[in-house]
């Protein structure tokens, strides 16, 4: 595919809201994304598997959160190892995810008026789209084909390198890679037990999150800023839905890499939803897409205990 001629971007282009968004049309598309992002970079991971029991115990014996803050499974603030800011406790996880959403939804609230640009419909294609790809993205993930492909690559690679002390695995670290995606695994119905109010409370938080933040700030980053950004110079003028081979590229392999721990389940899950952009050429079903897998995977997650997947 070719990129857009200047007659036809400015005859279909999306038109720029009024006001400052207009200025800055890049605004709508990474305000929340950055909010998101950055405040996300804070949130705690799960702890090594030699505190996990311990947490886990500690959890389920006490009654109160601040009981579990205060347990001795608990890591205090203290720097990470070879970082500078200090590791926030596991515990926190719903103090620091809410923050991030409460501040995502304050960012959205500016950038609304550029939302509204995008006129609203959709089509049942998109909710189609959505749970097929909720059924392939947890097939994938059970699978296990990262480890299964990329550890025989790895080994193979690190054959080259010279100086291996005897008995050394070979390796290059590739496999290390698949760690920088780890998910939180934050189970509120157990590390909150003694406060199941809350714990549902964040529940509902985390849902919002999934199901109704993140679609919406991830497709108009990726498809309505990125994908354009990569075809045009003034991509604002680039027409919802028309992509180059450049922009097909990116719009697969930036969510590999922000999934690195589900790169085959990314790689498909993303190539599907780009093909729904090309077929409809509107942002809202992407969104919906998005919307309708992370939210049956949410419901999986829940009811079959699987809280690696979120």
């Amino acid at each position: 595919m070719s990129a857009p001629n200047e007659d036809s971007v400015n005859q279909t282009a999306t038109p720029l809201p009024a006001g400052w968004l207009s200025r800055w049309p890049a605004v709508t598309f990474l305000l929340p994304f950055a909010v998101f992002m950055l405040v996300g970079s804070l949130e705690p991971t799960p702890p090594k598997s030699s505190q996990s029991d311990n947490l886990g115990e500690a959890v389920l014996e006490t009654e109160s959160l601040d009981e579990v803050i205060d347990s001795p499974a608990i890591d205090d603030f203290s720097p990470e190892e070879g970082g500078l800011l200090p590791k926030i406790p596991y515990a926190y996880y719903p103090w620091v995810y809410t923050l991030k959403i409460v501040l995502t939804l304050v960012a959205m609230a500016l950038v609304w008026p550029g939302y509204r640009t995008f006129p609203f419909r959709v089509s049942w294609l998109s909710v189609a789209v959505g749970v097929v790809g909720v059924v392939l993205w947890v097939a994938l993930c059970h699978l296990r084909l990262e480890p299964r492909i990329i550890g025989p690559v790895d080994r193979f690679l690190g054959s080259f390198i010279p100086g291996r002390e005897p008995g050394e695995i070979p390796t290059i670290h590739l496999l290390d890679l698949l760690g920088t995606g780890e998910r939180s695994a934050y189970d509120p119905l157990t590390q909150m037990a003694g406060q199941p109010v809350a714990a549902w409370a964040f529940l509902i938080v985390r849902f919002i999150g999934l199901a109704l933040i993140v679609p919406i700030i991830e497709e108009f980053f990726l498809r309505g800023f990125l994908m354009r950004f990569v075809m045009h110079q003034q991509w604002w003028k680039v027409p919802f839905g028309e992509a180059d081979a450049t922009a097909l590229l990116v719009g697969t392999l930036v969510p590999m890499m922000m999934h690195m721990g589900e790169l085959f389940a990314a790689a498909v899950w993303f190539s599907m939803i780009t093909w729904l952009m090309l077929r409809t050429r509107n942002i809202w079903d992407c969104v919906v897409a998005h919307g309708v897998t992370n939210l049956l995977l949410g419901i999986y997650v829940v009811l079959f205990d699987q809280w690696q997947l979120m």
